[in-house]
């Protein structure tokens, strides 16, 4: 036996109505979401702030020790040294024309004879006493002061003290003298005295002739 289910009219209108209704919103709804796509994000002139771990940090105070000493600073930070002063000018002799020569003050033949005295006795060395040696200044420091004219040391220092005079106007008791090289009493008869290197002694000769041409001076 057949039996037949009715099934009511209003139910089945509903349903399709309802279906008609979805089958139109879910394709504006896919096409909403995709014309309607967020931005790509633009820079913003707004603060943000960002809260970060809290942190701990120290800072010196005028109360801790500095951790350089001023001997360190000085040390490391010293000036440089101011330049060095330039070194005076040497010492020496005025000229003096042939006609403005003054006259020995002193006997020059007694300090010739007196210098002689120590020819081959008196060493060549450092000294201006004969009882150690005499270099070429001492000795005519020495024989000088015998006669209460005082001289300092220094063949260029004595000669400074005196006046340069011609070779022709020499006389027995004048300086013989090369410039920071050496000096000597001229014997006024072409020959000087003097102390002349190390392992000699006190000697009378002729000048030198490698020395080179000496200049007189008259104190």
């Amino acid at each position: 036996m057949t039996v037949t289910r009715r099934i009511p009219t209003t139910v089945t209108r509903r349903a399709a109505a309802g279906c008609a209704i979805a089958a139109l919103i879910v394709p504006v709804a896919a096409t909403a979401a995709f014309a309607f796509q967020p931005a790509a994000p633009v820079a913003s002139d707004r603060t943000v702030s960002i809260v970060a771990h809290s942190q701990t940090f120290t800072a010196p105070t005028t109360a801790q020790k500095p951790t350089a000493t001023r001997a360190v600073f000085d040390v490391l930070y010293a000036p440089p040294p101011p330049p060095p002063a330039p070194e005076p000018e040497p010492a020496t002799a005025t000229s003096a024309a042939p006609s403005e020569v003054a006259p020995q003050q002193f006997s020059g033949d007694a300090v010739v004879a007196y210098a002689e005295t120590f020819v081959g006795v008196v060493p060549y060395g450092w000294g201006n006493d004969p009882s150690d040696s005499f270099g070429c200044d001492g000795l005519v420091q020495y024989v000088f002061g015998h006669f209460g004219i005082s001289l300092p040391r220094g063949a260029d220092n004595q000669a400074a003290l005196g006046t340069v005079i011609p070779e022709s106007e020499a006389r027995a008791g004048d300086l013989v003298w090369w410039p920071s090289r050496h000096i000597g009493i001229w014997d006024g008869a072409g020959g000087i005295i003097d102390s002349p290197d190390w392992g000699r002694y006190v000697e009378h000769h002729a000048p030198w002739a490698s020395s080179g041409p000496p200049i007189f001076v008259r104190l």
